[in-house]
């Protein structure tokens, strides 16, 4: 039987991508699967195509920048399973371009997402998990939260705190009943990279560059597998794992080749 069976599982970003692929992933398991997401529409129809699967998903309209809001959905979540057993921390959205490029709001909004998502949903729901003594809370970090990643440098800055982040809460909730953990994907295909604005790029180029990716669901299983283990940090794809192990043994060289790979990115560059 799944460990996941019956336990009460909060996603964000759960309307589409790696959100959605875990919230169908943990149905199938018998979890009980909320999903909460700012776009409603995408909530719906991401619950009625689970529902034709024969799966049942609970939806919510969350927008992760509102503490209050968070709080509320884990005061209900609580006041109507008893507990929350998982927390996964995943809604994200990412601005590429050049810093010389960036406005303050470019910066602004995309740590406002991914990173004061992340501590709303740690200060909403880790004195509960703390007060159950038990609960595991997993935060979306990405293969640029281990590696510099020139090009999508407000992104690189979110994702980097969530890691320092996840290892520092993770030391701290040990004695206390709580699990923390960290998940590093590489290039998964989502609809992340429609959704983004590039700034000052030809994105179709910009795009081409990139490394062929997995799927949502192929990286869902990685994740859950790696939660299963009560891992630190869970790297997503072959290309995570050896960049991060290269970072480790050389950043100097890992910067080097971020150089490299930037100047042949820049050949897709346009005038903002």
């Amino acid at each position: 039987m799944s460990i996941f069976n019956n336990k009460v599982v909060i996603i964000t970003g759960g309307a589409s991508g790696i959100g959605k692929a875990l919230g169908r992933e943990l149905a199938r398991q018998n979890a009980i699967v909320i999903l909460a997401d700012w776009n409603r529409k995408m909530l719906e129809h991401t619950a009625s195509e689970m529902g034709k699967e024969g799966l049942k998903v609970k939806v919510r309209e969350l927008d992760v920048r509102d503490l209050e809001k968070f709080k509320a959905l884990v005061s209900e979540t609580v006041t109507g399973h008893g507990r929350i057993d998982y927390l996964f921390n995943n809604a994200g959205i990412g601005v590429g371009g050049e810093a010389r490029d960036y406005s303050y709001e470019d910066w602004k909004q995309v740590i406002d997402v991914n990173l004061y998502g992340v501590v709303n949903g740690v200060a909403a729901t880790y004195p509960v998990m703390v007060k159950q003594g038990f609960g595991h809370i997993i935060n979306t970090s990405s293969l640029a939260g281990l590696v510099p990643f020139p090009g999508e440098i407000s992104y690189t800055t979110s994702k980097y705190a969530i890691v320092g982040l996840s290892h520092t809460l993770r030391i701290e909730g040990a004695d206390l009943g709580v699990k923390v953990s960290v998940v590093c994907p590489g290039k998964i295909e989502t609809p992340i990279y429609q959704t983004s604005r590039i700034i000052g790029f030809d994105k179709e180029k910009a795009l081409a560059m990139w490394p062929k990716g997995i799927t949502a669901e192929e990286c869902a299983k990685v994740i859950l597998r790696g939660v299963v283990k009560n891992k630190a940090t869970i790297p997503v794809t072959g290309l995570t794992k050896a960049m991060w192990a290269l970072d480790r043994i050389s950043p100097n060289l890992m910067i080097w080749l971020g150089k490299i790979y930037f100047k042949k990115m820049r050949t897709a560059r346009i005038e903002p």
